[in-house]
């Protein structure tokens, strides 16, 4: 195995903590350095890991020990510090989305080449068991040819619970960059790239009211479109009927992801979670049945996409890959741009459907992961 990969972490909001759970006692890695713009979170995070000292970000992207930030940030911020860490000569995984801007998320991937190092970036969802098995399903026939998907995210947005949500309705915002990632990622990963995508979206309240934490009852701005619903044309030929909103209070959609097929239907499980039950229902089948898992990282967390990047290789690339992000977000900006121009529009990214992850059992995956796995 030889010696722990060294990680720096920069931003450490509330996502950090699940990051932090799964690489702070894994090793494959040693989390050296943390950064925050809040010097005391620094120091507080860093003094709960053995080992690790809180730098500013200047200091963590040029530390000797760290080969590889982990960018945290809010995604704002995400171009200019993945940018940073590229341009130190450090391999960079960073939270979805890649980048606000698909240019900045092009510019990221194309500097990386030429630096020689890697970029991931989440969500990692789609590694766990419940995306992994229906993928397993589909790929072995079950449904027969795939023809067509829905996926659905309604909530009534995030300032409900988040104490500081502003960002999630400024540029980069929104429920189709904050949590189309995980959908589309998900679709990826099921029925492969995207071709072309057709979109429509609405803002229909200029202000939202923060309902929890210090700032409970203040008002902030909304900037960007909370209902964004369109279609994606698959390289393969099948169409999905995307929804992602903070307008709604709930869905009774059946599953958050179906996948229909010539010879039967598969409820694929919430693409936010790693694990989740998957159905199948054949054509004149008795009724619903559960597929058990046979795919994926059992029992995952976030961590174990960076994970996988650091252990792959050429037989076998990371799946949370920057290249799947950056296409991913060109379906994003994609359908927007759709929206904003009521016109079909046709993708430039080409990306190849990430290898599956084999059935990985979590005592497996927790110790240490093999290369090529």
């Amino acid at each position: 195995m030889g010696d722990p990969h060294g990680i720096g972490v920069v931003g450490l909001g509330v996502i950090s903590r699940a990051y932090l759970n799964t690489l702070a006692n894994h090793p494959t890695v040693r989390v050296v350095a943390l950064a925050d713009l809040d010097a005391a979170r620094a120091v507080a995070a860093a003094a709960a890991i053995p080992g690790a000292e809180a730098v500013s970000v200047e200091r963590l992207l040029h530390h000797p020990d760290v080969a590889t930030v982990l960018n945290l940030t809010i995604p704002a911020a995400h171009a200019e510090i993945s940018g940073a860490a590229i341009d130190a000569g450090r391999n960079v995984y960073v939270e979805k989305p890649l980048t606000v801007r698909f240019p900045q998320g092009r510019s990221i991937i194309d500097r990386a080449a030429s630096a020689g190092v890697r970029v991931g970036c989440a969500p990692d969802t789609v590694l766990g068991t419940g995306t992994q098995t229906a993928r397993a399903a589909i790929d072995s026939g079950l449904i027969g040819r795939p023809l067509a998907a829905s996926a659905v995210m309604v909530t009534p947005g995030h300032e409900r619970w988040h104490p500081n949500p502003d960002f999630y309705y400024a540029p980069g915002g929104g429920p189709l960059l904050d949590m189309g990632p995980y959908y589309i990622s998900a679709l990826v990963h099921l029925l492969g790239p995207v071709r072309a995508v057709i979109g429509a979206a609405s803002r229909l309240r200029d202000v939202r009211v923060i309902g929890s934490g210090p700032r409970l009852g203040q008002r902030i701005p909304v900037e960007v479109p909370t209902h964004v619903t369109g279609a994606l044309e698959h390289a393969g030929g099948a169409l999905t009927t995307l929804t992602t909103s903070f307008d709604g209070v709930a869905t009774t959609a059946a599953a958050p992801i179906e996948v229909h097929g010539e010879n039967g239907t598969l409820a694929v499980p919430d693409p936010n979670t790693f694990d989740g039950e998957v159905r199948h229902l054949a054509l004149d089948g008795p009724g619903w049945r559960t597929v058990e898992p046979r795919a994926g990282y059992v029992a995952a967390a976030r961590g174990i996409g960076l994970i996988d990047l650091i252990r792959s290789d050429v037989m076998c690339p990371p799946r949370a890959s920057g290249e799947v992000a950056l296409h991913v977000l060109e379906i994003m900006t994609a359908l927007l741009r759709s929206a904003a121009e009521g016109r079909r529009v046709e993708l430039t990214t080409v990306v190849e459907r990430p290898t599956p992850v084999p059935f990985t059992p979590a005592e497996e995956w927790r110790s240490a992961l093999a290369p090529g796995r």
